[in-house]
């Protein structure tokens, strides 16, 4: 057994004052006791918090990251046009790029507070199309790369097998494509790196109701469950407005409602974006016990358009945050812009509230550490008895959270701070970031670098 003590942190019922933590032998919190005495435990930096999962991520598109802005030749620049510039930068990704921008990615993600990854998986195939001769090739990169930077992980290999509603995928589309015996494949791998690894999980990634069929997407959901009735499933939808008026054209309805009208939507599954909804869709969305994953530094980069949140929180609707192309890493980046972008949509301040939670702060970071653990399959998100012992330890020592603890502190990070209040790390009872460093970040980065002067040559 290890004890910590913590000045502050935040429990599942709220933020608590001189805690005192305890740690199994496996990683995992013990006992929790608050108004504790320190003595003979570990005294930690400053307030702590639990773990953020970022529930979306495509993990090479962080290689990607400034080279999308500038205005294309018509001037009408959106969604679909950066797709086509994303189709191009792919075309030329080996595995081993991918396991260097991997790499740097979670150490990233690490220092901004996350400690679980969901990677929707879709670059899957070799540049023309075929399946690695080493079933999952590209997934296993990324496993090796979450390993290494001691991140937990869940990979959701994607199910992609069209380039829209009832039309065939396209050239930049080839790499995203299995048929079923390599998705099986994949899978199987997975799962049995899965079995012996504490931190990773698998579940699966129909790409959207554009890009896989309803039945096939029915069909591998069973398959999946089948073999685990725990595994998450994560879908794009109506993240454009594009999107919406397709699957309003090929089926008679929008893509929210036809999801939780055709397919066994539970708790386990995660609807990324889910931007433009229908009232109804709103109310089914939280009604289905399904988590909203909502990544709001991408949206914003992408134009995609703003949750509905208020009347969704109002719902009691469960939401979680990713960071999608990784043009922002950190998970107090993520919940400002989330807050930011309801303020602006309503003319109103501290929109993620309720009279029991003043606390914006405290709300967001409790309700999406809770919900992103859960739709990912990882034991973590609260510091509670039988979870896994993953925090963030904020700096106490920065002139910034001078006198600020609790809610305040919660507040600060989200609203005026970010990565550089974060200060330690800990995944499953181990220190992956000490003192703002991880201890492979030097050669993270100098791979990363190499990986990005050969792709942009």
């Amino acid at each position: 057994m290890r004890t910590l003590f913590a000045p502050s942190a935040l429990l599942p019922d709220g933020w608590a004052q001189q805690v005192v933590i305890t740690l199994d032998e496996a990683g995992t919190f013990a006992a929790i006791s608050a108004g504790a005495s320190p003595d003979g435990a570990e005294r930690l930096a400053g307030p702590v918090l639990p773990g953020m999962t970022d529930v979306h991520s495509h993990a090479f598109q962080r290689a990607m990251a400034g080279l999308t802005e500038r205005r294309g030749p018509t001037g009408d620049d959106h969604f679909w046009t950066w797709r086509e510039i994303m189709y191009r930068f792919l075309a030329r990704l080996s595995p081993d790029d991918v396991e260097a921008i991997a790499a740097h990615l979670c150490i990233s993600l690490l220092k901004g507070g996350f400690t679980t990854l969901a990677e929707f998986h879709y670059l899957q195939a070799d540049p023309d199309g075929r399946p690695y001769v080493e079933p999952g090739e590209m997934g296993l990169r990324i496993i090796e790369a979450a390993r290494r930077s001691g991140m937990a992980l869940t990979l959701l290999p994607s199910l992609y097998r069209q380039g829209g509603f009832g039309t065939p995928h396209t050239g930049g589309q080839k790499r995203f494509v299995l048929d079923d015996a390599a998705l099986s494949a994949s899978l199987a791998r997975f799962r049995r790196e899965a079995a012996h690894d504490r931190l990773l999980r698998v579940g699966l990634a129909p790409h959207s109701l554009r890009a896989a069929a309803l039945g096939d997407i029915a069909r591998w959901v069973a398959t999946v469950r089948a073999e685990d009735a725990a595994a998450p499933i994560h879908i794009h939808a109506a993240e454009q407005p594009r999107e919406v008026a397709e699957c309003l054209a090929a089926t008679g309805r929008r893509p929210v409602g036809l999801i939780l009208e055709a397919l066994p939507v539970d708790e386990r599954w995660c609807l990324i974006h889910a931007t433009h909804l229908a009232p109804e869709e709103i109310d089914g969305l939280a009604a289905s016990g399904a988590v909203a994953g909502l990544c709001p530094t991408t949206e914003a980069n992408l134009g995609d358009g703003v949750f509905p949140l208020p009347r969704y929180l109002e719902q009691q609707g469960r939401f979680a945050i990713g960071t999608d192309s990784h043009v922002g890493v950190a998970a107090a980046e993520e919940l400002r812009s989330l807050e930011a972008s309801q303020r602006l949509a309503t003319l109103r301040r501290a929109v993620a509230t309720t009279p029991e939670e003043p606390s914006a702060g405290t709300l967001l970071w409790r309700r999406a550490a809770e919900a992103g653990a859960a739709v990912c399959n990882q034991p973590a998100g609260a510091i509670a008895p039988g979870r896994r012992a993953d925090l963030v330890v904020l700096d106490g020592a920065s002139p910034f959270l001078a006198g600020r603890t609790g809610a305040l502190a919660a507040d600060t990070l989200v609203f005026a701070g970010g990565s550089d209040l974060v200060r330690d790390v800990m995944v499953g009872g181990t220190w992956v970031v000490r003192d703002k460093h991880h201890r492979d970040e030097e050669r993270a980065e100098a791979a990363f670098a190499a990986t990005m002067r050969r792709l942009l040559a």
